[in-house]
């Protein structure tokens, strides 16, 4: 019946949850909109069904009434929305609106509704047109599209110990070169600054120097610095300073014993001997001593730790361990409680709410609007390109390169760097902004380095513009069976030659996830140069989008140092007191700009922010778009049902206000046949009879147990959005651990 888009575009309008500057709009539902006409129109939380790429599909319960003391008419409208996010203040705009049904059983006068329709077409454009992405993760219902291919689960070495220790990742034996800005020989192969001064090996770690004869063993801390050490030192302070706000860090660095592996590897440690609480209502132990994830099964006695979202498993902490599926856990791990010390686990563990929520995070795109004259990419190569196949592709990867080049079988170059791809027809350009991806890009194998790139896409152009967006595989986050996980798990040889290029790893940072930021690095490792904005001449840099070089987040020392990967924000535990940084943020690339991180950016999940040509939003919250002018495709009599019709080309509008709530309770839904349920304060539900204007028991109607999961669903939904916004407002907080709880659960 209700046949205009720009209804929908007014009813999705009342779902915005923040403005611009992070400061919380109003977010109570159902909403209330007065058209000029006199209609009060009731629109209640919108239920989504189905996404796919940027295109969403859903369908929300409305009522309508002549005037603000007449019965209402209750219906539902059914919609396909273009959706432009944002993961940083986790909103999405409507970019574009197509409604494909509306439904109101048992009316049959039209004549009441259009000229509804005609009230609406003036009150379009005063309405912000937002919506939040966690009411969106967490009332959705995706098919699994997780990947099918098979990662590699082997565990990396798993070292234990039970003191401060700090390990130092090289990615095989050491690399050196001679770096003309140290005026000495550094080892490459790090992210972490290790040169050698005065016959002596030097290395910097989260505030403190160490020396030692050999690069792999013997470090002790070095308290008799050199004029050059002296330098650097100073040279670093100044830019620790610079990253936390012009302040130097006032805790005292912390001397840490030095580990370091020159194969993939994960350090679990606890304050002295492990001390293991119960986790209440299972048969579960967890260390307290460590923000470490390590638990122990009562039953079994079999030790368990989860690293990069996966689950290994050992007789004691001293190994040997083995790789545990998620779904295969002891099913006492389901029963951690939300709201618990360890309910950050719980979006590892199959079949949990915060299992599913995290799946749909990451197939939620993160999106864009590129400018084809303004966006460019700077592609480099160490010597001559070089080339070598992509296993079960027509594709060629480049080896040498400081971003990821592909060749296709037409002879045609393809670049990604920071979500968005580039083409030419030479490996050396001219680029440009590319309005499709190489065919073959979807059949890239885990086992390739080019593999996260498959998870970026092109989705529509102009002769202006590209549209595109990158969901959190491109950053390691994959769906991987019924959890997510980080990385493939695969080891990704380097380039070493004149320059040394690194490849993606999954191991050795203390990966772990939280619903709201993604996945953040611990800090148990070290605080190394090119974290604050130290070059010296490092080539490409740490390979990949920002989520293959950590963000650094300062005090990196302190308070009781370096007692694991916790849960993504600052802990105080007793005396362990660690910071963590999340990945996949701020403003950093191959372009020597990593110096530049602000407090704000250090938060950041959105890779396109401040990318010259480059906007995650074609308009800012406080603007509103129009769709067009309304057609004439009017509903028949006693049908109850719309005809579709195609989107219009959306204009940029100012805002003028938000739609108020309303004094209805947030506790009427719409089945996909178009029936309205209300869910009374006793959980009981009942249908509403627009013949009669009333509601009747809906006790044995099928339709009521997928309204249950709705229901329970839209709590979680509030909860995750509520907690997203009290924890951006916590000074210090980075994830869902110790202050908010992940997966829609309540505040400790």
């Amino acid at each position: 019946m209700i046949t205009n888009g720009r209804f929908w575009l007014l009813l999705l309008g009342s779902f915005v949850l923040q403005s611009a500057n992070a400061q919380v709009t109003n977010v109570n539902f159902p909403k209330e909109i007065k058209a000029k006409s006199g209609e009060v129109i009731t629109i209640y939380q919108p239920q989504p069904e189905k996404l796919s790429g940027d295109k969403l599909i859903g369908r929300s319960a409305v009522s309508i009434r002549e005037t603000a003391k007449s019965e209402p008419l209750f219906g539902a409208i059914f919609y396909e929305v273009t959706l432009q996010t944002d993961k940083d203040t986790r909103l999405a705009d409507l970019r574009s609106i197509e409604i494909t049904n509306a439904k109101f059983p048992g009316i049959e006068d039209t004549t009441k509704l259009n000229k509804l329709i005609t009230g609406l077409e003036a009150e379009i454009p005063k309405w912000n047109m937002w919506m939040s992405l966690d009411a969106l993760v967490a009332t959705i219902k995706q098919e699994n599209s997780g990947v099918t291919e098979e990662f590699n689960n082997n565990p990396p070495k798993i070292y234990y110990r039970d003191k401060l220790t700090t390990l130092i990742l090289l990615q095989g034996e050491p690399k050196i070169q001679k770096d003309k800005d140290l005026d000495a020989e550094r080892v490459v192969n790090t992210p972490s600054l290790i040169f050698k001064d005065g016959g002596k090996w030097n290395l910097y770690s989260a505030g403190v120097w160490y020396i030692s004869s050999d690069v792999t063993s013997g470090w002790k801390e070095n308290t008799k610095l050199s004029k050059k050490l002296v330098s650097i030192d100073e040279q670093l302070k100044k830019q620790e300073a610079k990253n936390n706000g012009g302040k130097a860090p006032t805790e005292k660095p912390i001397v840490t014993d030095i580990m370091v592996s020159t194969e993939p590897a994960e350090l679990l440690q606890t304050k002295g001997e492990a001390n293991f609480k119960s986790v209440q209502g299972t048969s579960l132990l967890y260390a307290s001593n460590t923000t470490n994830q390590i638990f122990k099964d009562i039953n079994t006695q079999r030790t368990y730790t989860l690293l990069s979202g996966r689950w290994y498993s050992a007789a004691s902490l001293s190994g040997p361990w083995e790789y545990v599926a998620s779904d295969k856990l002891p099913p006492d791990f389901a029963k951690i409680p939300e709201g618990s010390e360890k309910d950050e686990v719980l979006a590892s563990v199959a079949g949990t709410d915060a299992a599913e929520e995290a799946k749909i995070d990451a197939q939620i795109p993160q999106t864009a609007k590129v400018d084809r004259k303004k966006a460019t990419i700077d592609v480099k190569y160490d010597g001559s390109p070089k080339f070598k196949d992509i296993e079960g592709t027509d594709l060629q990867l480049a080896e040498n390169s400081n971003v990821t080049v592909v060749k296709d079988d037409k002879g045609k170059y393809f670049a990604v760097e920071n979500g968005v791809w580039f083409t030419s027809n030479k490996a050396t350009g001219p680029w440009s902004v590319a309005d499709e991806r190489p065919k073959d890009v979807s059949k890239i194998p885990p086992s390739s380095s080019a593999y996260n790139t498959k998870y970026v896409y092109v989705y529509e152009s102009t002769p202006e513009y590209v549209y595109v967006g990158y969901t959190p595989g491109y950053m390691g986050c994959y769906i991987y069976g019924p959890t997510v996980v980080y990385g493939t798990g695969f080891y990704y040889a380097p380039w070493y030659g004149a320059v040394y290029y690194p490849r993606p790893v999954t191991w050795g940072f203390g990966f772990s996830y939280n619903p709201w930021m993604g996945w953040s690095m611990n800090i148990g490792f070290s605080t190394g140069y090119m974290n604050i904005g130290f070059s010296f001449g490092m080539g490409g840099g740490w390979y990949g989008p920002p989520g293959y070089y950590p963000p650094y987040r300062p005090p990196y020392y302190g308070g009781g140092g370096y007692y694991g990967g916790g849960n993504g924000n600052r802990i105080n535990n007793g005396d362990i007191n660690i910071d963590e940084i999340n990945i996949g943020g701020g403003d950093r690339g191959d372009r020597g700009d990593r110096d530049r991180v602000s407090h704000n950016d250090r938060q950041r999940n959105n890779i396109y922010n401040n990318r010259n040509g480059v906007s995650t939003m074609d308009k800012k919250p406080g603007q509103s778009v129009g769709s067009g002018n309304r057609g004439t495709n009017r509903p028949q009599a006693g049908t109850g049902a719309v005809g579709t019709r195609p989107p219009s080309a959306n204009n940029q509008l100012p805002n003028n206000r938000q739609a108020p709530t309303s004094r209805q309770n947030n506790n009427v839904y719409a089945d996909r046949d178009g029936n309205v349920f209300q869910k009374d304060d006793k959980g009981n539900w009942n249908q509403r009879d627009n013949r009669s204007q009333s509601w009747q028991s809906a006790r044995d109607n099928p339709s009521t147990n997928n309204l249950n999961r709705e229901s329970q669903a839209r709590d979680r939904g509030n909860n995750r959005a509520n907690n997203f916004n009290q924890q951006r407002s916590m000074s210090g907080s980075r994830g869902g651990g110790g202050g908010m709880r992940g997966g829609g659960g309540r505040r400790r």
